[in-house]
């Protein structure tokens, strides 16, 4: 039976199981405990100071962002369309609207010409937007500078999702800390993981003690339990903070691993023709969480889905990148800003396995399938 070689797996060969026993010894495995604070703190130092919050998805540290922002029925919310469905659901749980915009094709993220021109247009219509959401995209950072300068400019606020990026900086500033809000994910396959988890941090203290206190139910500090107001059960638990901690601790190792696997594949993709990547800007430092690559279909002659075909039927995992959400059913009346670009990245994209773990030779292998593939176009 050929190798299985998956897309992006964890890897324990910290703390995690000394962590994980003292969690279960300690009898504290709900929402509270030395674990939870421990593994903010850590996310703290990793952020430059700002204030965390750890949540049980990045999804819900979304929510809990715009909660914060005072988003609600009627408003709306710009997103970027080339991201996945969780940027931007939390908009529609608080009955605001999204509004989709297109990406711009050096980092693959959200386009600030066209962020601008959205903003002009729902102005003229009378409808400002409340917030921008914007994601760093496979770990590669969104262009801030032009994005905050229209933040400013309009008095709109960003959330960066960031939930792809920990570790990632332009110019050394940590990426999550470039808008109002920042988020990351902790899923099963991020660059480090908790299970299901994510993080909502901010310079703002106050802002983040009420993120706590609505993930807990809303619960006031009373004798018996008294709530004023509606919260969520978004909290992290003490034995996903004690993954997370022993992750986070070797953070840097997971990256430069990811980092290497990248390099490996841009080489030895050096002299196929018709294969590129999205490559990092002066200052964008990414955390290449995952592996990812252009296939142009009018120079090689090979889809996306023929090539996703033959490395699965050698028991290689890959996978698109994004569906825009533009394009996706559940947003089919949502107003988008772009052109096209997109969905070229989505009809010509794929991500390939990028396991810290993933050995040269089975890199080897997949590349060797790819020019196989080609070659017989």
């Amino acid at each position: 039976m050929l190798k299985s070689i998956p897309l992006s797996t964890p890897v324990f060969d910290g703390n995690e199981n000394s962590f994980l026993l003292k969690a279960l010894e300690s009898n504290q495995i709900s929402t509270a405990g030395k674990f939870i604070s421990d593994f903010e703190e850590e996310i703290k130092k990793r952020t430059g100071g700002f204030e965390v919050a750890v949540t049980n998805s990045g999804t819900s540290a979304i929510h809990l962002a715009l909660r914060l922002l005072g988003i609600g029925p009627g408003d709306e919310v710009l997103c970027q369309s080339f991201t996945f469905c969780a940027s931007a659901n939390p908009i529609l749980y608080l009955g605001a609207q999204p509004v989709f915009i297109d990406s711009e094709p050096t980092t693959w993220n959200i386009c600030p010409e066209i962020l601008e021109e959205a903003i002009l247009d729902r102005l003229r219509k009378g409808k400002k937007p409340k917030a921008i959401i914007v994601v760093d995209l496979f770990g590669m950072p969104a262009k801030f500078k032009q994005i905050n300068d229209i933040s400013a400019k309009y008095e709109i606020p960003v959330v960066e999702d960031a939930a792809e990026a920990l570790g990632s900086s332009i110019d050394g500033i940590a990426c999550g800390t470039h808008g109002q809000y920042g988020i990351f994910s902790f899923n099963g396959n991020k660059i480090i993981t908790t299970g299901s988890g994510g993080a909502l941090i901010s310079q703002d203290l106050n802002a983040m003690d009420r993120a706590k206190y609505l993930s807990v139910q809303a619960r006031e500090n009373y004798k018996y339990y008294l709530h004023k107001e509606v919260g969520y059960n978004y909290r992290m638990n003490n034995v996903s903070a004690g993954i997370g901690l022993a992750q986070i601790l070797d953070l840097d190792k997971k990256i430069s691993l990811r980092r290497k696997k990248f390099e490996n594949y841009q080489n030895l993709f050096r002299d196929i023709k018709g294969v590129s990547t999205v490559l990092e800007l002066d200052g964008f430092f990414s955390n290449r969480w995952l592996s990812t690559f252009i296939v142009s279909n009018s120079e090689t002659g090979l889809s996306i889905e023929e090539l996703r075909l033959a490395l699965l039927k050698e028991n290689i995992e890959t996978r698109y990148l994004w569906n825009p959400l533009h394009l996706q059913p559940v947003f089919k009346d949502v107003p988008f800003y772009g052109g096209g670009s997109s969905e070229k990245l989505f009809s010509e994209g794929i991500c390939l396995p990028s396991s810290e773990n993933l050995s040269y030779e089975d890199q080897v292998r997949i590349v060797d399938i790819i020019k196989n593939n080609l070659i017989r176009k």
